[in-house]
C-alpha cells in the first residue's frame, strides 16, 4: 500500500515536471491517470496527493487561476535544491519505467538486482517521514537467529547494490547501521521520536568508507595513491570518496591522489578490487594492509 502511494506521488511529480511551466488541468491529469492506473482520479484523491507530496517531498504544487491548470513552481530548478529528492523521484521513476516496460524491452535492458531495495524501504521511509519507532529482527551473518531491537529510523543509505538502515538503537544506546536485507521482521511500535536538528546523514559518514561509522577516537588518516593512466581516467569520473583529490599527474599519465578517511575493511577491499592498477604510498599501515591481502590471496594460487 505504501508502495502504491509513493509510486503515485512520483508519478503526479513527473507528469508536471514533464508539462513544463504551463501545467495541466484536473481534467487533463485525470485523462491521464487513467490511461496509467486504469481508475478514475477523483478531485479528492488529487488534493490529498496534493498535500502528501508537500509534507513528503517539499514539493509544491500550485494552480494557475488564470487557466484553471496545475503546475510545479520552478520546475526542475525547485528540485535540485533538495538533490535527495530529485535523486529519488529518478529512481522512482526508471524504476517504474523499467516495470512497464518489462514486456515491450524483454531482452534489451539489464540491471543488477539490489536484494534489500524493495522489502522495508518504503516503509521505513514512511516511518522517517512520520518520525515513528520501529522494532525489527535483525540476523547478523553471524547469528543464529535474529535479534529484536528497537529502533528510531534517522536515516537510509545505499552502498554496493544494498540498502542500509541508520538508526538510533536503544538497546545499544548508539547510531547503529543495519542492512535491510538482514531485516527479519519490522512493525510499528507505535512510539514517537523526534530526530536531532543538526542530523546530517553525509556527515555522519564523511570521513568513513561504506557504512563504517567512526568507533570512539577513531581519526581520519591522509591516504595517498598513485593510479595508472587508465586507472586515472576512471578515478577521475567516479572518485573513490568524496575527500578524493587530485595532487599530481605524471609524465606518463599516471596520477597521485590524495584521500583523507579512516581506512576501514571495506576500503581496504576496494583497494585490493583494483590490483595492480591502483599503489598505496601512504600511509605505511594501510599500504602494508593492502600487501599482505595480495600476497595471502596469490598463495590461494601457487
Amino acid at each position: 500500500m505504501v508502495g502504491e502511494l509513493i509510486d503515485k506521488y512520483i508519478w503526479l511529480m513527473e507528469t508536471l515536471l514533464n508539462a513544463g511551466p504551463g501545467g495541466l488541468s484536473l481534467e487533463e491529469l485525470q485523462e491521464r491517470y487513467e490511461e496509467r492506473y486504469d481508475a478514475a482520479y477523483p478531485r479528492r484523491s488529487f488534493n490529498n496527493h496534493r498535500s502528501a507530496i508537500l509534507d513528503a517531498f517539499g514539493v509544491e504544487i500550485l494552480c494557475d487561476r488564470s487557466s484553471n491548470k496545475y503546475y510545479i513552481p520552478g520546475g526542475d530548478d525547485s528540485l535540485d535544491a533538495a538533490t535527495t529528492t530529485r535523486w529519488l523521484i529518478d529512481t522512482f521513476t526508471v524504476g517504474n519505467m523499467l516495470s512497464l516496460g518489462k514486456e515491450r524491452l524483454s531482452g534489451r535492458v539489464s540491471v543488477d538486482e539490489v536484494p534489500s531495495g524493495h522489502r522495508h524501504l518504503t516503509t521505513i521511509m514512511k516511518a522517517m517521514l512520520e518520525g515513528r519507532e520501529l522494532s525489527i529482527g535483525y540476523q547478523k551473518y553471524t547469528a543464529a537467529e535474529a535479534e529484536p531491537l528497537t529502533v528510531l529510523p534517522y536515516a537510509v543509505k545505499e552502498v554496493a547494490r544494498r540498502w542500509y538502515l541508520v538508526a538510533f538503537c536503544r538497546e545499544r544506546g548508539a547510531l547503529r547501521t543495519y542492512g535491510l536485507d538482514r531485516i527479519r521482521s519490522l512493525r510499528e511500535t507505535g512510539g514517537r521520536f523526534t530526530i536531532p536538528k543538526d542530523f546530517d546523514v553525509d556527515s555522519l559518514f564523511r570521513v568513513s568508507y561504506g557504512v563504517y561509522l567512526p568507533d570512539s577516537g577513531e581519526k581520519p588518516v591522509l591516504i595517498r595513491l598513485k593510479a595508472g593512466p587508465r586507472e586515472t581516467r576512471y578515478l577521475r569520473d567516479l572518485p573513490l570518496h568524496p575527500t578524493q583529490e587530485l595532487e599530481e599527474t605524471l609524465p606518463d599519465g599516471s596520477s597521485i591522489f590524495r584521500l583523507f578517511l579512516i581506512p576501514n575493511e571495506d576500503f581496504i577491499m576496494e583497494l585490493c578490487r583494483r590490483g595492480s592498477r591502483i599503489e598505496v604510498l601512504s600511509p605505511d599501515s594501510l599500504r602494508s594492509a593492502v600487501a599482505s591481502s595480495h600476497i595471502e590471496a596469490a598463495k590461494l594460487y601457487e
